[in-house]
């Protein structure tokens, strides 16, 4: 599954004379020069392509004859698709490409960004679930996840499955007649609030004390106590646990890896099982570390891979 080439410079385009099954190409393939750095051929024939790996005599000369041909993909199961906008080199986006112009075929072969071509077989992105709080919206965790995926060529494909919590039905879960938010960025939840007729404050403002209802975290009972003191009715925002309340309305489906994060993470990823944490105001670097950790979660709950089918 998720065959990809290590670089598209691996991949090599050509018309050929002959009917594109095995034997066919075998007979035409075996002997022919082929580039040191060639390992996989996109055979074209009467509007159809197939693609097969070559073996080389050698690949310290410029060109070296090929030894052994075996074929990845059958015409009948490759799509040739155009996608000016994908990076080849990004198994990811090869994927997105795939399920976006030829969702029935084995094999997608994709001619992307700068005319370089390029191939997925047996696409099978690895779903990563993202529990994430909005607003603010675009979720930030999930846009930084995308933003990562869209430059990584050294992962495999992957699937990102959001799980949204919104700050406003969490706090309608415990009506009060009046709320506390975090800050500013919770804001989008205010005005709901007050259209109900209910005050809306934010804690990063530091307030007058009121009679309350808090929807926040372990750290924003830390600062609340910090400058009021007392108890405080609390509504549970925190992504870390509600990750783990898979019971919830719109949880995703169980047995995928979690990347979510939280605030008491300040300099680190941290991860269990396969649930995997962010801090919470985390830097690119430590969205690409947290998701390495939920990629190779994700394959080990998957199991060894299928022989790919020839």
């Amino acid at each position: 599954m998720n065959l990809v080439p290590a670089q598209y410079r691996q991949v090599s385009v050509a018309d050929v004379p002959v009917a594109l099954d095995e034997a066919a190409l075998r007979a035409h393939l075996l002997g022919r020069p082929v580039y040191r750095r060639t390992r996989y051929l996109v055979a074209r024939h009467a509007g159809a392509c197939a693609v097969v790996e070559v073996g080389k005599e050698s690949e310290l000369p410029l060109f070296s004859p090929v030894t052994a041909v075996t074929v990845i993909a059958r015409a009948g199961e490759t799509a040739f698709v155009d996608a000016p906008e994908t990076d080849t080199a990004v198994p990811t986006q090869l994927a997105r490409a795939a399920a976006a112009h030829a969702p029935g075929a084995r094999c997608v072969i994709v001619r992307g960004r700068y005319g370089h071509v390029s191939f997925i077989a047996d696409p099978a992105p690895i779903p990563v679930r993202v529990v994430e709080v909005v607003p603010p919206w675009p979720p930030k965790l999930v846009d930084q996840l995308h933003r990562v995926l869209d430059l990584a060529d050294d992962l495999p494909p992957v699937e990102l499955v959001e799980d949204l919590a919104d700050l406003t039905a969490l706090a309608a879960a415990r009506p009060a007649r009046h709320y506390l938010f975090p800050c500013r960025a919770g804001q989008a939840s205010g005005p709901a609030a007050r259209g109900a007729g209910v005050p809306v404050s934010y804690l990063d403002e530091i307030p007058e004390r009121a009679p309350w209802t808090m929807v926040g975290c372990a750290r924003s009972r830390s600062i609340h106590d910090w400058f009021y003191g007392g108890e405080v009715p609390t509504v549970d925002m925190c992504p870390r646990n509600l990750a783990g309340r898979d019971a919830r309305p719109g949880a995703a489906s169980l047995g995928i890896p979690v990347i979510t994060k939280c605030c008491l993470l300040e300099d680190r990823v941290s991860t269990d099982g396969g649930l995997v944490v962010v801090p919470w105001g985390a830097s690119l670097a430590q969205i690409r570390d947290g998701l390495r950790l939920a990629v190779a979660a994700g394959k080990v709950a998957a199991g060894p891979a299928p022989p790919a089918r020839r």
